[in-house]
């Protein structure tokens, strides 16, 4: 399977997209990524997430419309399309992240496939809170967390 990667500056810092065969298989913050072996490249695919994402924090983009090569359990996956259906702007717990995938007792596991979501923002794990409504653990960092939403309130 081809593997290449596309780095570019955001509001947010320099992020990396790397693509797996005909999907974005990872999106995250650069200094966050092992891209040793990987050629950097500019595919159709890598342009177009470029292009949403600069869409998204400028307030044009709310919805993401790119092929996802999603790596993970069985669980994991449900997991991360369960994220995709929280809509812009709006959060929702672990607990009802729980109940969206039929697993209300579930709410650790769904907590661990999100800090294992390997596609920040396209799948929105940001868009997850605590019970109390308070930011809880996020990948970036809580400010980070804070700024996507703040961000998301903005444009909504």
């Amino acid at each position: 399977m081809d593997v290449c990667y596309l780095t570019w500056e955001t509001p947010i810092g320099s992020l990396t997209a790397i693509q797996e065969g005909e999907g974005l298989g990872a999106l995250c913050q650069t200094h966050r990524m092992d891209l040793c072996g990987l050629e950097e490249r500019k595919t159709p695919l890598l342009e177009a997430v470029r292009q949403q994402m600069m869409e998204y924090f400028s307030g044009k983009r709310k919805v993401f419309d790119l092929p996802l090569s999603l790596k993970g359990t069985p669980f994991q996956k449900e997991v991360w399309n369960a994220l995709r259906q929280i809509p812009f702007g709006e959060t929702r717990s672990y607990k009802e992240l729980a109940q969206m995938v039929g697993n209300p007792k579930a709410c650790r596991a769904v907590g661990m496939a999100n800090h294992n979501n390997p596609i920040m923002i396209v799948v929105p794990c940001h868009r997850v809170v605590g019970s109390d409504g308070k930011l809880t653990g996020y990948a970036g960092g809580l400010s980070l967390k804070a700024a996507l939403l703040e961000l998301e309130k903005k444009y909504r």
